[in-house]
């Protein structure tokens, strides 16, 4: 280990780094619940990032840790306690895991409103962060975190056993869920899906909670049983590296080739709308439908899931604006970004 590791000079920066994180946190209302806030106190992000890169392309740099030259450990902990995402695995060039940005983690966490003894699935387990958190909420037997790459599966166990958390960490296929763990209370995906995978809802309780990236917001489900879920999308926007896993994107969906219809609407909202409704709508008719709805806002949109197939709806899932999301059939594994 290297002297500056144990320096208690060192030590004492990367403490006080810790403690302005949880200050800003608090201060831009992210950190409401102060069973979040205490979680945030405890859990200190420099442990789950020991380096990350930054850059892109052929101009990729690592900072880390253990470096020698204290000038670029000091850019190392800037990076860790700023409110940022950070690359933390890339494989020839394309990124496969990543810490997602705090104040988001916070209010993901937040918005899944977890209860004393409810059982917890991660989808993602990414560098641990997250799931350090839910394990200091909830208790480490009540925390399940899923990854299909084994190395990050490893990395992420390690990270937490470094403050002591031993929950479950599973290397397979986070759309299959983790039936030996379930039934679950919540499921939280912490990586964007093409559609939610069927399979999840049979290993939930009823009024289970699914939270999970997809297009380019989070939408939160309700579990009535095993055939039906449904819910809408919180206004928060958010963007995390995608699923991976036994099968790709379904056709039509994100990806497709539409020539650049981001660039019709410089808009935020209407590339939400783009995505979501990608495959099934012409980048014009979208565009069409976003000005005759006055702009809809994210919350105005939702999401049913049945063993039929799922839907993605504008205002009423009875309603005139209904598109279909995709195979209910799909598969894939657990990206990581936390």
């Amino acid at each position: 280990m290297a002297a500056h590791t144990a320096d208690p000079g060192a030590r004492d920066l990367r403490e006080a780094a810790h403690a302005a994180q949880v200050r800003e946190l608090t201060a831009a209302g992210a950190l409401d619940d102060p069973h979040w806030r205490a979680a945030f106190t405890a859990v200190p992000r420099h442990v789950f990032v020991p380096y990350f890169w930054t850059g892109r392309g052929a101009g990729h740099e690592r900072l880390w840790s253990e470096d020698p030259d204290p000038g670029q450990r000091a850019r190392w902990l800037r990076g860790v306690y700023a409110d940022a995402p950070l690359a933390t695995r890339l494989r020839d060039g394309e990124l496969l895991s990543s810490s997602s940005q705090p104040s988001l983690m916070a209010r993901m966490l937040e918005a899944l409103r977890v209860r004393d003894g409810d059982n917890v699935l991660e989808i993602g387990a990414g560098t641990g962060y997250n799931a350090a958190l839910l394990c200091h909420r909830l208790g480490e037997d009540l925390v399940t975190t899923v990854d299909l790459d084994e190395e990050i599966t490893e990395s992420a166990r390690a990270h937490l056993a470094r403050l002591g958390y031993r929950p479950a960490v599973v290397t397979g296929d986070g759309a299959r869920g983790c039936p030996a763990r379930a039934p679950f209370d919540r499921i939280m995906a912490t990586c964007t899906l093409p559609l939610v995978p069927y399979a999840w809802l049979g290993q939930c309780r009823p009024q289970a909670r699914i939270l999970a990236p997809l297009s380019t917001g989070l939408i939160a489900l309700t579990v009535r049983d095993a055939g039906f879920a449904e819910g809408g999308f919180l206004q928060t926007p958010a963007y995390f590296v995608p699923l991976r896993g036994a099968t790709a994107a379904p056709a039509g969906r994100p990806g497709a080739s539409y020539g650049d219809p981001y660039d019709l609407v410089d808009n935020e909202r209407f590339q939400f709308l783009l995505v979501l409704t990608a495959g099934v709508l012409h980048p014009r008719e979208a565009l069409d439908l976003w000005r005759r709805e006055d702009r809809p806002a994210r919350e105005r949109f939702g999401v049913t899931v049945t063993a039929q197939g799922q839907w993605s709806w504008l205002d009423d899932p009875g309603g005139p604006y209904v598109w279909p999301l995709g195979s209910s059939g799909g598969s894939g594994g657990g990206g990581a970004a936390v």
